[in-house]
């Protein structure tokens, strides 16, 4: 086996020209760009940011956002050249495997296939930590064994009597079903919710901006600059989504125009609303006193505003719930756009006949993340999630300065401003945080990896499209 085949590159051209006729265009500007804020605003804008702010960066949680921010759109800026260059299923899976060879795509869209599947179990673990808490308001006991994963036991019950996350696991299996709808209906759904995410967002920051006090401002840095880049390795993981919409490119009614818009106003909306919340959450509250758990309703209680609480809960409710939808999406689109190049099974590509969605994919890795989400720890399934988008974010910025070098003469309908510095940026930052995962994280993530080299190697290298293409 030559060294050679494994680099084998899928041309841009040749890409253009493939037929994309299995999935359905529906999906406008605005369809695009709520799905990628959907993406971005989940739990952080409600829990994240109190909890760096308390603990991490005072009220320099503002700057850690910022930070977090101009390090996400150095990525962003490359996969918005790429999705207008090629618009095709599969985003950074389909990116790396043009420029960078097959053995590359496959690596990364292996890698995203149990990241983006993950991240749905862990968000679907959250949404019913709320949900059981509105049970117990209620009166409402769940039994034991339908209550949570073993590891979430309260405080005087015995370890492992939780079996099964029911709630989190049904959640999985709901948003696979709207999915399923075909995505016309899916994406009326998610941004019907996103525009009920950002309202609660806006009223929040609209009303709390009415009981700032800008001493609270005054010590700006009690952790030093430090603490605010610490955070803003913290806060990194609330300001990426774009990524997982990206993968609908497909399904855009004009691709090449609408997703590079897509992905930089979702970014730029989702950050206008966190550095707004983050002023006026620390203008509410002096940074010592703010709760980590429950930021915003803690602070609005404090000033007698306690009814808004139950607003945020909802808010936050909704919000996590789009994350769902736009992780699970992105999941099935990466598996589809693998399998459509033959390294994997045809089978999973199928796409159900009137629909035009790949229901195979969605729903293996919807009963996927039920399963995790069901059973394992919210901690562990978190374990199993950050590194591979971040190693997607490295593979695209270092994928855009390639092709630019490349193929400077192919029409680009965005370019990526100041190649190679901005995309140089996205390559440190994406490294520097790599380095704040945990020993367990990697270790999942060399299982993951050996597994995926016994599949590829076993399957994918003899029935890539590719390969049957040089065979002849």
């Amino acid at each position: 086996m030559a060294v050679r085949e494994l680099f084998r590159r899928k041309p841009v051209e040749q890409i253009e020209a493939e037929d994309g006729g299995g999935l359905q265009r529906t999906l406008g500007l605005w369809q695009l760009t709520a799905i990628g804020v959907g993406g971005i605003i989940g739990a952080g804008i409600f829990s994240l940011a109190g909890a760096v702010a308390n603990e991490t960066a005072g009220p320099a949680v503002l700057i850690s956002f910022l930070v977090a921010g101009v390090a996400s759109a150095a990525a962003a800026f490359s996969y918005a050249e790429f999705a207008g260059l090629i618009p095709r299923a599969g985003s950074a899976y389909t990116y790396g495997y043009a420029v960078l060879g097959e053995l590359v795509g496959w690596f990364i869209g292996w890698d995203l296939l149990l990241e983006y599947t993950a991240i749905v179990a862990v968000v679907a673990i959250g949404i019913s930590g709320y949900f059981n808490d509105l049970l117990g308001f209620l009166h409402i006991h769940l039994p034991l064994w339908m209550s949570g994963a073993p590891g979430t036991e309260p405080a005087g019950v015995a370890s492992g009597s939780y079996k099964v996350n029911l709630f989190a696991a049904l959640l999985c299996l709901l948003i696979a079903f709207i999915l399923n709808q075909g995505m016309r209906s899916a994406a009326r759904f998610e941004t019907l919710l996103v525009y009920l995410k950002v309202a609660v967002v806006v009223l929040v920051i609209v009303v709390g901006a009415f009981h700032v006090k800008t001493g609270n401002w005054s010590n700006f840095f009690p952790f030093g600059i430090s603490g605010a880049f610490t955070g803003a390795a913290t806060v990194f993981f609330a300001v990426f989504g774009y990524d997982a919409m990206s993968t609908a490119a497909e399904e855009s009614t004009d691709s090449q125009k609408h997703m590079p818009k897509a992905i930089l106003y979702s970014l730029g909306i989702s950050m206008v609303l966190y550095v707004l919340a983050c002023l006026v959450l620390t203008g509410m509250v002096p940074f010592t006193d703010i709760n980590p758990e429950a930021a915003f309703s803690s602070a609005f209680e404090s000033v007698g505003l306690r009814w808004l609480g139950a607003v945020i809960a909802v808010g936050a409710i909704v919000g996590i719930l789009t994350v769902l939808f736009t992780f699970l999406l992105g999941a099935t689109r990466v598996g589809y756009a693998m399998s459509r190049d033959g390294l994997l099974p045809r089978w999973f590509s199928g796409t159900h006949p009137v629909r035009k969605v790949p229901s195979r994919m969605t729903w293996i890795l919807g009963v996927a993340a039920a399963v995790i989400a069901g059973l394992l720890p919210i901690g562990e399934a978190a374990e199993l999630t950050n590194i591979g988008i971040l190693l997607a974010f490295v593979v695209v910025c270092v994928a855009v300065v390639v092709l630019r070098y490349r193929r400077p003469d192919l029409p680009r309908t965005f370019r990526c401003p100041g190649v190679p510095v901005v995309p140089a940026i996205g390559v440190a930052f994406s490294l520097w945080l790599i380095t704040f995962l945990k020993p367990e994280t990697w270790l999942r993530f060399v299982i993951w990896f050996v597994i995926g080299m016994v599949v590829y190697f076993s399957y994918g290298r003899r029935h890539s499209l590719l390969a049957r293409h040089h065979q002849r």
